[in-house]
């Protein structure tokens, strides 16, 4: 046979942003041969008619750090049409690491990115010390999908400085050395590029800020210099500008932003980019501050995400209106079913809705200030709370909310609140947009996604799992941003496919995958269009030690192809596994 795989009757739109013209694709041994008319014979032939095929798409910012050692099936992502996904964003990981330090990091990934630490106690093996060591242990291990890692400032910081990296104490010449060195080496081996967090909503299990938050520019430069002399390998950042911690210093934490990515090499940058309800213009002075850059020669890009950056509220999820309440406190340790059942009764609810909550941050508390915050502004937060509904629905109008509805049925709000987090069983789940939703609509979001310095990023799959599920961005964007949008600018579907294919395909020095043409790696998507969508997400217990997390599939994808090989057919998860390790420069 000329083809191991032949897809045929399908719209293809190659990535680099034209209309899909009429094309047929040849594949052997895992690469695209043919392109247009293909009239030799296939071993198999997959039927694409009425159906547009895409590049599989890149995720540019995931956390399956721990999930991509014991898991193989890399859910939800896979089932978003994602063939490559880069892990190890915003300074967190699990390399390098001395043997004495395994509780630490689980500690520091448990409280920033809300994985369970028993889960990770459980399916981590432990089999790595290196970062190098460490991409051996993933590249020992097939999956669905390809993965790329970051090494991140924590796990390096406390590897190269021990106790003194989590007491906020400034590193000395010879570890920012030591750091450096441990960096080219791993950049050197694969690893796809460097990153760090500096935000002080992150949180360690114990309640510690992360050992990377208050780095200096002096250790940020140093470590970035790293990358002097390479052509591959990219640099990152996630910060909040100080902005819980000190009020506004945002002039003196983008100066030190600034220093880290002018040091990295000539190699590329990115910072996440979101609009804050408390700092509601910040978002336009990161790009201001961007493009001031951009002009000087510095490759700096913004992550971007489709739609708001929010948590899902409810008593299967780690945070819930009630669970500072003193009533609440008492039943919290009772199995679900038992807790539901009690909340259920009228002398309960009488009782929990006469109290008042409870701090629930400070000194030794992982839960981040921001959930105080919250409750003391309840009847403002109450104005963003949405039901998403069976088709869920990202973008609703305030008077959707459950403020609203509580306002026009005349019941107390929380009451109105507490009556929903009880609804299915409560296993209701209530959408909250903490960020890009300050004004109610996705205006400001469509400004940012379109921006010339834009990344589509920030689905953070594989963290937050009791709280987020944004992994299904790439559908997302495809679906409601290219067909279903009814209030306001829609972006044309070939862009669409550009923005989570080729665009960040080159911005990762990718050049063997995020287009569809001769050569390319066979990563594909082969889509329905008009049934696109995503689907409610639910709370499952399938993580190790029995942890919970949310997935959220997707109907439309009539295959995903990895290097070839089909890994979902009809929206389902195919039991082949030729995933492998992406090497970055190699």
């Amino acid at each position: 046979m000329a083809y191991d795989i032949k897809i045929t009757g399908g719209t293809v739109f190659d990535g680099n942003g034209g209309d899909g013209i009429r094309a047929d694709i040849g594949i052997r041994d895992g690469r695209i041969v043919a392109l247009g008319d293909c009239p030799e014979d296939a071993s198999r032939t997959l039927d694409a008619s009425g159906c547009i095929v895409t590049p599989g798409f890149i995720d540019l910012h995931s956390h399956y750090d721990g999930q991509a050692t014991w898991d193989d099936r890399m859910e939800p992502s896979v089932c978003h049409g994602v063939t490559t996904t880069v892990m190890g964003n915003c300074g967190v990981g699990f390399a390098p690491v001395k043997s004495t330090d395994h509780e630490r990091l689980i500690k520091l990934m448990e409280g920033v990115e809300d994985i369970p630490g028993t889960a990770l106690a459980e399916g981590l093996k432990w089999n790595w010390e290196s970062f190098p060591d460490y991409m051996d242990a993933l590249d020992a291990q097939n999956r669905t999908i390809d993965v790329a890692v970051h090494i991140g400032h924590d796990p390096l910081r406390v590897y190269v400085m021990g106790d003194r990296a989590i007491a906020e104490e400034d590193a000395t010449e010879d570890d920012i050395a030591t750091m450096r060195d441990l960096v080219r080496a791993a950049v050197e081996a694969g690893a796809i590029g460097f990153s760090t967090g500096r935000s002080d909503v992150h949180k360690t299990a114990d309640g510690d800020f992360t050992p990377s938050s208050e780095a200096t520019a002096r250790e940020l430069t140093g470590i970035a210099s790293a990358f002097e002399g390479l052509d591959h390998g990219v640099v990152q950042a996630v910060s909040d500008f100080d902005l819980e911690r000190e009020g506004d210093r945002f002039e003196a934490e983008w100066k030190v932003l600034e220093q880290y990515a002018k040091a990295a090499g000539g190699r590329p940058f990115s910072v996440s980019l979101m609009q804050r309800d408390f700092a509601p213009d910040q978002w336009l002075r990161i790009l201001e501050k961007t493009e001031a850059i951009r002009s000087e020669g510095v490759d700096m890009r913004v992550q971007t995400a489709p739609r708001g950056i929010g948590v899902f509220l409810g008593l299967q999820c780690t945070f819930h209106f009630f669970m500072g309440y003193p009533s609440y406190k008492e039943i919290a340790h009772l199995p679900f079913e038992e807790r539901v059942a009690i909340m259920k009764t009228p002398e309960f609810k009488a009782k929990i809705l006469s109290e008042k909550t409870d701090k629930l941050s400070g000194p030794g508390s992982s839960v981040p200030p921001l959930a105080d915050l919250l409750m003391e502004h309840i009847d403002f937060v109450a104005t963003k709370l949405f039901r998403l509904g069976d088709n869920p629905d990202y973008e609703q109008p305030p008077e959707n909310s459950l403020a609203a509805q509580a306002e026009a049925e005349g019941m107390p709000l929380m009451e109105k609140l507490y009556d929903t987090v009880l609804m299915r069983d409560g296993k209701e789940l209530i959408y909250f947009p903490i960020y890009n939703y300050t004004e109610g609509s996705y205006d400001n979001v469509f400004k940012m996604m379109t921006h010339p310095a834009a990344l589509q990023g920030l689905g953070d799959g594989g963290a937050h799992v009791g709280t987020i599920c944004d992994a299904s961005l790439p559908t997302y964007l495809m679906s409601y941003w290219t067909r279903d949008r009814k209030r306001g600018e829609r972006i044309a579907l070939p862009r669409a496919v550009q923005m989570l294919t080729a665009d960040i395909a080159d911005f990762l020095s990718l050049t063997d995958r995020g287009r569809i043409a001769v050569g390319q790696k066979a990563d594909l998507n082969i889509i329905d269009h008009d049934r696109l969508n995503v689907l409610p997400p639910y709370m499952v217990s399938d993580l190790p030690a029995g942890g919970r997390r949310l997935l959220q599939k997707a109907k439309g994808y009539r295959a995903t192809l990895v290097s070839g090989v089909p890994v979902v057919e009809n929206d389902e998860v195919t039991d082949a596994r030729p995933g492998r390790l992406v090497r970055a420069g190699q």
